[in-house]
C-alpha cells in the first residue's frame, strides 16, 4: 500500500478547500518519539482505537487531543500499510529552578509560590507558567513597594530532554511618597487631615516604619478614615470625587492626590420611631438612641443606636429583627430629621446547639460555659457571652459560632460552635533573669484540661536567690453544677532576704490549703479558702532589732490556720493585649484564734483600660493594702508589705520603699499604697503584632509603718518608658524609671527587667 503521509495536518484544519485524507480502517496504532510519557497516557488520551475509521475528522480530534495535555510541543500523524504511527515531540521536563538576588524573600517561599503557579521541578515545562511565575513575583515585590523591580527569566536546555530555568532579580529600592496632596478642605487644615492618615511622607524615623510606602489597601483605609471622620463631625454629603497615584519614570518616588467635596455640616431636627410598642416601648427605645436633636450629625452614633436597638430586640428571641434610620434631608437649613424604624419579625428559639472540633474536650466541658440554651428564645447577647466563656478556657485556639436559620422555618435557629483544640499539656524547664532576683530556675509539668475533663493540676518548682517556691495544684472549676470551683495546694516557700534592699531574715513556709471559688455573675467570683501554715525562721547579725526583738517574743517556729475571704471581677477584652475592660480584686488574709499569731491583712486592687484611639490604650492602677494584729499580738514582720520595683513602683530597687532599720534596709509597713498611670501602644511598625507593647508611665507609692530612719516614709514618684514582649521563652519586661521625689535615704535601680515567668 501506498504511504500516506499526515504530517502538517494542523494547516489543512483550517482551510476546508486543502486536500482530504482518505479514510481508512486502524489495523494498529504505534507510538514513536516519547522519552518519559508512557505508551499507554497517549493511548489513553487518543479518541481512535484499533478497528476505527480514520478520516478528517477524527484525525483533528485525535490531534487537538494530544496538544491539550500539554505533554507534547509537536504531534504527527502517519499511516504506513493501516497501521496508525503517532509521533510526538515531548516537551521538555524542569531540571532546576534557580533564583538570584532575591533578598526579600526566603527562596523556600518562592518555590512554595511557584509551584502553586505550576512551575516546580520535575513538572512539564511551558513558557506561559514560567512568565506567569514572573509576573507573580514582580507584583509581590510591587506590593512593598519595589516598582523598580526586574525579573529576567532564562532558560537553557540540557541533556535527556530537561531544561534549567533561571530568575535573576534586581529588586531595586522601596518607592518613597513624596507629596500627598489633599484638594477640596475648607474645615479642617491638611495637616490636621493627614496626621489621620497612616501613609505618610519619610520623616526622620521614616527608616524605622513603612507609612512612606504607598499600597492600595493601606491608600483604601486611609480614605475610609478621612471619610468617617468628616461624617462623624456632621459632613452628611462628604464624598471623595477622586484619587490620582502616579509614580516617577525612575520608579523611586511616589504622588498622592486626594480630591474631595466637604458639604455642609448637618445637624440634627427632630427624631422620629416607628415600630410595634408591644414588642419594643418607645420610651425605652428612645433611651437606646444616643442621637438627640440638636446635635451635631454623627455616622458613628447612629451606627451605634441602631445597632443597640437591634441587640435590644435579638435579646428577645427578634433575630432577624431590621432596624432603619431613615433620614430626611433639609439642604436649604442643613438640617437632617431621623426615622428609627424596627421590623421585629417573627420571634425566634433555639432548635438545637451544636459543637464540633473537640477530639479531646468532653461536650459537657463545653456546654456548661454556654448561656443560651437549647429550646429557649435566642439571645444575641447569651451568644456572645457563651462564644467568650468557651474562649477564656484557654483551650482551643480558634472559637466560631455562627446562627443559621432551621430551613424551612421561619422562626428557628441553630446554634453551631466550632472549636479547634490546641495543647493543654506543658512540660517546661527552663530559666529566667530578673534584675530584682537574679537567675531564676523554673520546672513545671502543668495540664490545663486533665483528661479532657477541664480540671487543672500544675506541679512547679522555681528557684531564685530570694525566693523559692515548690508546689502542687489542683483545680476543679466545676466542683457543683451551678459552677463552684474547689482547689487544693501544697506549697513549700523559701525566703531569703540578705541579697536584698530588706532587713536581713530568713524564712520557710511550709503550707497546705482548700480553696473554693462561687461564681457571681459571668464576671465575680467569690473566694475563700482554709490553708495551715508553719513558718521557721532564722536571723543574722545585721537583722534589725526589731526582727530580733519579735523572735525573743514568739520563738523561731509558728503554726497558723489562716483564713481567706477574696472578690473579683474580670472585664477585659483580653488578658495578653487588654485595650478596654476592668480588673478588681479585695482579698482578706485572717490568722484565726487558734493560731500562734493573731494578724489580718486587707488587700484592693482595680485595673481599668479604656482605648484612647485604636492602637493607644490608658491604664489607670490603683492598690491600697492595711494590716494588723489582734488580741495583743502584732502582725508578724514576715507578712508586712513591700514597694518598689516592677509591678509597684519602678525606678527604686525592689521592696526598696518606706521605714528603714540603721542599716538603711525596708523594714517593710503595716500600710502600702500605689498607683500607676500607663498609656499602652504598639512598637512603630508592628503594630499587627500582639506579643510587643510599648508604655509611657508615672508611678507612685509608699508603704508606712514603724521606721527607725527619719525621711524614709511618704510617697515616692517615677516617670519612664517600659517595654513588653511575649517571647517565645517566657514575658520579658524592661522599664528605665526616673525616680521624680527622691530621698537621701532611697535606693535607686533606674534599669530593671525581667524575663520569664517568676512565680
Amino acid at each position: 500500500m501506498k504511504l500516506k503521509k499526515l504530517a502538517g495536518l494542523i494547516p489543512l484544519l483550517y482551510a476546508t478547500s486543502a486536500t482530504a485524507v482518505e479514510p481508512f480502517v486502524v489495523k494498529d496504532i504505534r507510538v514513536e518519539g516519547i522519552q518519559r510519557t508512557e505508551a499507554g497516557t497517549v493511548f489513553s488520551y487518543l479518541p481512535v482505537k484499533v478497528g476505527d475509521t480514520l478520516d478528517d475528522e477524527h484525525a483533528t480530534q485525535a490531534i487537538h487531543a494530544l496538544f491539550a495535555t500539554g505533554f507534547f510541543k509537536d504531534v504527527r500523524l502517519e499511516v504506513e500499510q493501516g497501521v496508525l504511527v503517532v509521533l510526538v515531540r515531548e516537551r521538555p521536563a524542569i531540571a532546576s529552578i534557580d533564583v538570584e538576588g532575591v533578598k526579600d524573600f526566603p527562596k523556600d517561599q518562592l518555590r512554595d509560590n511557584f509551584k502553586l503557579v505550576g512551575l516546580a521541578e520535575g513538572r512539564i515545562f511551558d513558557r506561559s507558567v514560567l512568565d506567569k511565575a514572573e509576573q507573580e513575583l514582580k507584583r509581590q515585590y510591587v506590593a512593598r513597594g519595589k516598582y523598580g523591580v526586574t525579573v529576567k527569566a532564562s532558560v537553557t536546555e540540557l541533556e535527556r530532554n530537561r531544561v534549567a530555568v533561571r530568575l535573576d532579580v534586581e529588586e531595586g529600592k522601596v518607592a518613597k511618597i513624596r507629596q500627598i496632596n489633599i484638594i477640596g478642605h475648607h474645615a479642617y487644615s491638611e495637616a490636621d487631615l493627614r496626621d489621620m492618615m497612616k501613609l505618610d511622607t519619610p520623616g526622620w524615623l521614616g527608616w524605622f516604619g513603612s507609612s512612606d510606602q504607598y499600597s492600595k489597601q493601606k491608600l483604601s483605609a486611609d480614605l475610609e478614615t478621612l471619610r468617617s471622620f468628616y461624617l462623624d463631625g456632621g459632613y452628611l454629603e462628604f464624598s471623595i470625587d477622586s484619587t490620582q497615584v502616579s509614580i516617577t519614570p525612575d520608579k523611586k518616588d511616589v504622588y498622592i492626590t486626594i480630591n474631595l467635596t466637604e458639604g455642609p455640616k448637618y445637624t440634627v431636627s427632630t427624631i422620629k420611631l416607628s415600630g410595634p410598642e408591644s414588642i419594643l416601648p418607645h420610651e425605652e427605645m428612645r433611651q437606646l438612641i444616643t442621637v438627640k436633636p440638636g446635635d451635631t450629625f454623627s455616622r458613628k452614633e447612629l451606627t451605634a443606636s441602631t445597632t443597640k436597638i437591634g441587640d435590644r430586640l435579638g435579646d428577645d428571641g427578634y433575630a432577624f429583627a431590621n432596624v432603619n434610620a431613615v433620614p430626611e434631608l433639609d439642604k436649604e437649613k442643613h438640617e437632617v430629621a431621623f426615622t428609627f424604624m424596627f421590623d421585629p419579625g417573627l420571634r425566634a428559639y433555639v432548635r438545637r446547639i451544636n459543637i464540633a472540633g473537640n477530639t479531646k474536650t468532653r461536650d459537657a466541658v463545653i456546654r456548661r460555659e454556654l448561656r443560651q440554651a437549647e429550646g429557649g428564645w435566642f439571645s444575641a447577647t447569651k451568644v456572645k457571652k457563651s462564644k467568650q466563656k468557651v474562649d477564656r478556657l484557654d483551650f482551643f485556639s480558634e472559637v466560631n459560632v455562627e446562627t443559621p436559620p432551621v430551613p424551612g422555618t421561619n422562626d428557628q435557629m441553630d446554634v453551631n460552635l466550632s472549636v479547634k483544640e490546641k495543647a493543654t499539656g506543658d512540660f517546661s524547664i527552663g530559666a529566667g533573669i530578673s534584675s530584682g532576683e537574679g537567675m531564676v530556675l523554673t520546672a513545671s509539668v502543668t495540664e490545663r484540661n486533665l483528661f479532657g475533663s477541664g480540671n487543672y493540676l500544675s506541679t512547679q518548682i522555681n528557684t531564685s536567690k530570694v525566693n523559692k517556691v515548690y508546689s502542687i495544684s489542683y483545680t476543679n472549676p466545676y466542683y457543683t453544677d451551678d459552677g463552684m470551683s474547689r482547689g487544693f495546694d501544697v506549697y513549700q516557700r523559701n525566703v531569703d532576704s540578705t541579697s536584698t534592699a530588706v532587713t536581713q531574715y530568713k524564712s520557710s513556709t511550709m503550707g497546705a490549703g482548700l480553696r473554693f471559688g462561687v461564681p457571681i455573675s459571668d464576671d465575680e467570683t467569690l473566694h475563700y479558702g482554709l490553708a495551715t501554715e508553719q513558718t521557721k525562721l532564722s536571723l543574722t547579725s545585721t537583722s534589725s532589732q526589731r526582727f530580733v526583738d519579735y523572735v525573743n517574743i514568739f520563738g523561731t517556729s509558728t503554726t497558723n490556720l489562716v483564713g481567706t475571704v477574696g472578690w473579683s471581677r474580670d472585664s477585659r477584652d483580653s488578658v495578653i493585649y487588654t485595650t478596654e475592660g476592668l480588673v478588681q480584686h479585695a482579698f482578706t488574709e485572717l490568722a484565726l484564734p487558734v493560731s500562734n499569731q493573731r494578724y489580718y491583712k486587707l488587700t484592693y486592687q482595680q485595673q481599668w483600660f479604656r482605648p484612647l484611639s485604636r492602637e493607644v490604650t490608658l491604664m489607670l492602677n490603683g492598690e491600697g493594702g492595711i494590716g494588723g494584729g489582734y488580741g495583743g499580738k502584732p502582725l508578724p514582720f514576715f507578712k508586712n508589705f513591700y514597694a518598689g520595683g516592677p509591678g509597684s513602683v519602678r525606678g527604686f530597687e525592689p521592696s526598696s520603699l518606706g521605714p528603714r532599720d540603721s542599716f538603711n534596709n525596708a523594714l517593710g509597713g503595716t500600710r502600702r499604697i500605689v498607683g500607676n498611670a500607663e498609656l499602652l501602644f504598639p512598637m512603630p511598625g508592628m503594630s499587627k503584632e500582639k506579643s510587643v507593647r510599648l508604655s509611657a508611665f508615672a508611678d507612685a507609692g509608699a508603704v508606712y509603718g514603724q521606721g527607725d530612719m527619719a525621711g524614709t516614709s511618704g510617697l515616692r514618684y517615677s516617670v519612664g518608658l517600659a517595654f513588653t514582649w511575649v517571647s517565645p521563652v517566657g514575658p520579658l519586661k524592661i522599664s528605665y524609671g526616673k525616680p521624680v521625689s527622691q530621698k537621701p535615704t532611697d535606693k535607686v535601680q533606674k534599669f530593671q527587667f525581667t524575663l520569664g515567668s517568676i512565680f
